[in-house]
């Protein structure tokens, strides 16, 4: 199973650590929010160099704050300083309360605004040249501005039908958070597939981002979810996505059970379409380095597996 965690930890050397143990225990990945470390990008770097296989990727980067001819210079810089392949740019648009109320931006057209986007910083990163205007975006360039020595997937953060069709088109796939198996079955992976076989693109990743607890207590695990992960409930973009997957808040979205439990709810992740599970582990009760720790390493097995 490809299996990867969140990434992040106080410091860059921890982090790097980090990296080096995922690696060793068998995930596939580490993905990282747009906040790890004020920008995660440096420290992704090193824990690149530091490795020799394992995905780095981020889940996601902020597009209105991050003009995509500098995105695509700032992701060939990561994969020059890691020296190796094995790094995935995660982008989206983010939501109408940072980007209007904290950046002052509009936020009035997120889809379309998306879609040019992704439809320069691919274009880029394949090796342009560019000749695009749009309405959000007037791009030229004939050559990319110190484009990437070794390739760079990018992942769109799709929830609504547009920007799924622009992650099939146009984009290697999606990165989802808080999408249940119900909603990748019968809203991501459906869309996201007949966009990229139309468009001649490979089949999508569709990376699943979910809280997971191992936890004999379910209705424990549950509540703790709810709590730690409230935020996410309230986001009309998450929202949307909980409600299609038929999850009344974060608390029914999370993996949490017993290991027979957890194991299934992850498999049913798979069977719905998804071709990558990203855990967010999360502790439950009042030990909660023997709570993570038992959850790493149902998760370490499920991810050796043949």
């Amino acid at each position: 199973m490809r299996i990867g965690l969140s990434g992040g930890a106080a410091t860059p050397d921890a982090m790097v650590d980090q990296a080096v143990r995922a690696e060793a225990d068998g995930f596939t990945s580490l993905w990282y929010a747009s906040a790890i470390g004020g920008d995660p990008l440096m420290a992704m770097a090193l824990a690149g160099r530091a490795t020799t296989s394992i995905e780095l990727g981020t889940s996601v980067l902020q597009t209105y704050t991050s003009h995509p001819v500098l995105m695509a210079a700032r992701a060939a810089s990561v994969v020059a300083a890691m020296g190796r392949a094995g790094f995935t740019l995660g982008i989206g648009p983010s939501h109408r309360p940072p980007i209007e109320d904290a950046y002052g931006m509009s936020y009035a057209h997120p889809g379309r605004h998306t879609e040019e986007y992704v439809h320069v910083l691919t274009a880029l990163l394949r090796g342009g040249p560019v000749d695009f205007d749009g309405e959000d975006f007037q791009v030229h360039t004939a050559t990319p501005p110190g484009g990437p020595v070794f390739p760079v997937p990018v992942l769109v953060s799709a929830l609504a039908p547009r920007l799924l069709r622009v992650a099939g088109e146009q984009a290697d796939g999606t990165i989802l958070w808080m999408g249940t198996a119900a909603a990748i079955e019968t809203h991501v992976a459906p869309r996201i597939r007949v966009a990229a076989s139309a468009a001649g693109r490979p089949e999508p990743r569709i990376v699943a981002g979910l809280p997971v607890a191992v936890h004999d207590d379910s209705d424990e695990a549950r509540t703790a979810a709810a709590l730690l992960f409230a935020g996410y409930g309230e986001l009309p973009n998450y929202r949307r996505l909980l409600d299609l997957g038929r999850a009344d808040g974060p608390g029914d979205a999370a993996v949490v059970g017993d290991e027979a439990t957890v194991t299934s709810s992850i498999q049913g992740l798979f069977d719905a379409g998804a071709t990558d599970v990203w855990a967010a582990i999360f502790p439950v009760g009042a030990d909660r380095a023997a709570s993570r720790a038992r959850t790493r390493a149902l998760l370490r097995d499920l991810a050796t597996q043949a």
